[in-house]
């Protein structure tokens, strides 16, 4: 059952006065009222939505349980749901990966109805209903007790549909007032959902494209050319080998898949032990172990890089050995480490900047996995990393690099 767009026409004379503690006789004015002025400022959309249903529960709307589902721009997910329930301290977050937009989940649901096939809003008295039902949901809707369900669309700019459902277990379901006041707060509660939404798209493109920590500094406002800080880090640098007749032989779909298949697991190493990938060049990654707080000498870094680039060894040895079972060419990289200080900010031209580390140390560290490939070694790092790790490394003597008048020593994983 569509619900009318005329419920919102609801004379406010005719909306039963709240409990004690509620909203003032135009409940709706004064919920779209708090929306605007301090609901926009919600730390998060888990907030708002926290506050925003118990703002309708003061104003006398029966609630059991709201569901708000915002579609994503996320390289993984496509969907994001927020989940209040009455009883419960937190708003539960769910997300969505690509693809479930096939799933008989989805496709049997209320949400698809209104998202794919573009009804305005459902309406169903669950408690005059009996099996089968309409949407597989009701049923366990009906074993906590719920009497009524609606859901309703919210469009955000460029026509972005967006579905909020409302289920209460009141005998006798919503009054035609509850209708009307949440028909007409859902314009203000739109507006604010956009922008929260828009801020974490924001953040979700720049962790994505540039990194968490730089993302938050680019939000932070350090935007400016030219501006950065002097930072102490362990650099990693890595390179495949042997990728340019990889490239010269292989499909372009396939190449891709490979590459994907080489970064996920150089770069997810990284992340796990608490490293920040800064930039894919080609089939290269350059990423940071930043030294906290205390690890004057960088032990703490320069042993979470060690076990990363180990972790990464053993995962791609692993990977080569399923991709030589389907009789897929295997994986060779070089993996350099070297600790030392570079400017982190902000190069780049008047109107395209990147945010990256510069300095002697990133050109040391990418010589230094130059050196890969001669030693015939997987894994190498700088003088300045067996200083503070020596007991995993052993020296593999003194090598000219491009760049330096004088050979350095790097040293190799003992075994």
């Amino acid at each position: 059952m569509s619900i009318p767009e005329s419920a919102a026409a609801v004379p406010q004379p005719d909306l039963p006065p709240g409990p004690p503690g509620s909203c003032p006789p135009d409940r709706a004015q004064a919920v779209s009222d708090w929306l605007l002025r301090e609901g926009r400022h919600a730390d998060s959309i888990q907030q708002l939505m926290n506050r925003f249903c118990h703002r309708l529960m003061d104003a006398g709307v029966p609630l059991l349980r709201v569901v708000c589902a915002l579609p994503l721009l996320h390289p993984q997910i496509r969907t994001i749901a927020f989940f209040w329930r009455r009883n419960a301290e937190n708003v539960e977050v769910a997300t969505r990966a690509h693809g479930t937009e096939t799933s008989t989940e989805y496709l049997t649901s209320p949400f698809a109805t209104l998202i794919e096939d573009g009804a305005d809003g459902l309406r169903y008295r669950l408690e005059q209903m009996e099996p089968p039902w309409p949407y597989p949901v009701f049923a366990d809707l009906r074993e906590q007790g719920a009497t009524d369900y609606v859901a309703m669309t919210v469009l955000f700019a460029g026509g972005r549909r967006n579905v909020l459902s409302f289920t209460t277990d009141r005998p006798g379901g919503f009054s035609t007032a509850d209708l009307a006041l949440v028909d007409a707060v859902l314009p203000a509660l739109g507006a604010v959902l956009e922008t929260l939404a828009l801020r974490r798209l924001a953040a979700t493109v720049l962790d994505t494209y540039v990194g968490r920590q730089s993302g938050t500094r680019i939000l932070s406002g350090d935007i400016r050319r030219g501006t950065g800080a002097n930072v102490r880090a362990v650099l990693w640098y890595c390179d495949l080998r042997g990728f340019t007749p990889l490239a010269d032989r292989l499909p372009r779909e396939e190449l891709i898949a490979l590459l994907n298949d080489y970064f996920e697991i150089m770069g997810g190493s990284v992340e796990q032990h608490g490293g920040e990938i800064l930039k894919f060049i080609g089939d290269a990654m350059l990423a940071i172990f930043p030294l906290e707080d205390g690890d004057h000498s960088g032990a703490a870094a320069c042993t979470k890089a060690l076990d990363a680039a180990e972790d990464a060894l053993k995962a791609m040895n692993s990977r080569n050995a399923e991709r030589a079972a389907w009789g897929q060419p295997t994986l060779r990289c070089g993996i350099a480490l070297h600790l030392g200080d570079v400017m982190y900010g902000n190069i780049g031209s008047a109107n395209r900047l990147d945010f990256t580390v510069i300095g002697p140390a990133v050109n040391l560290v990418s010589r230094i996995e130059g050196l890969c490939n001669r030693l015939d070694r997987t894994i190498l790092t700088s003088a300045e990393i067996a200083a503070t790790c020596g007991d995993r490394l052993v020296s593999v003597g003194w090598h000219p690099v491009k760049g330096l008048s004088d050979p350095i020593e790097v040293y190799g994983l003992k075994g």
